[in-house]
C-alpha cells in the first residue's frame, strides 16, 4: 500500500526575494516529511496594498514564478482576490487540502486567524509555526529595501558633493 504525500503549505508576499524565505520554506517541507509537497500561496498585488497599505516592488506573476523556481517549492499558486482573509484562507484549504499548514515564527495573525478557519470549517490540518532561522543582517524584506534605500542615499551625497561636482572624479576629455 502506497503512502499518501503529505502536503504542506506556506503562503507569504515574497517580494524582494532573500535567503529568509528560502529557509522558511525549506523549514516548512521538512514538517511534512521526506517526500511532503509543498504548496505555497504567493500573495496578490492587490491584498498586499490592502493589508499591508504599499505597493509590492515585484509584480505578482514574477514572484509567483521566482518562488516556483526554489528547490522546495513543489507548486506555486496566487492567492485568492477577495476583501475577507478569512475566506481567502478557508477556499486555499478547501482547493489545495493540506495536510499542515506553516506559518512563520513572525506571524501571529495570520497563525491565528488560519487556527480559526481550521477549527469553524472542522478541517484536519495541523498547523505548525516555523522557527526563526538565524540572525543574518539580510534576512527580511524590509531589511533589505531599508539597506537599499540607504546605500542610495549614500550614492546621492557622494554624487553631490563638492569633490565630486567639481570633477575630481570625473574623465577630462582629451
Amino acid at each position: 500500500m502506497t503512502k499518501k504525500q503529505v502536503v504542506v503549505l506556506a503562503s507569504g508576499v515574497f517580494d524582494v526575494l532573500h535567503y529568509g524565505h528560502v529557509a522558511f520554506l525549506e523549514e516548512a517541507k521538512k514538517h511534512g516529511g521526506k517526500n511532503a509537497k509543498l504548496v505555497v500561496i504567493v500573495a496578490r498585488d492587490s491584498t498586499v496594498e490592502r493589508l499591508k497599505g504599499r505597493k509590492t516592488v515585484i509584480p505578482e506573476d514574477q514572484r509567483r514564478a521566482l518562488v516556483e523556481a526554489l528547490k522546495p517549492v513543489d507548486e506555486a499558486i496566487l492567492g485568492y482576490e477577495s476583501s475577507d482573509f478569512k475566506q481567502s484562507v478557508e477556499r486555499a484549504i478547501q482547493k489545495i487540502q493540506p495536510d499542515i499548514i506553516a506559518v512563520g515564527y513572525d506571524q501571529n495573525d495570520v497563525e491565528s486567524i488560519v487556527r480559526d478557519v481550521v477549527e469553524k470549517g472542522k478541517f484536519k490540518v495541523r498547523i505548525v509555526k516555523v522557527r526563526k532561522f538565524g540572525s543574518e543582517e539580510l534576512n527580511s524584506s524590509s531589511k533589505i529595501k531599508r539597506k537599499l534605500l540607504e546605500m542610495g542615499q549614500n550614492y546621492k551625497r557622494r554624487i553631490e558633493s563638492p569633490i565630486t561636482r567639481s570633477g575630481l572624479f570625473t574623465k577630462k576629455k582629451t
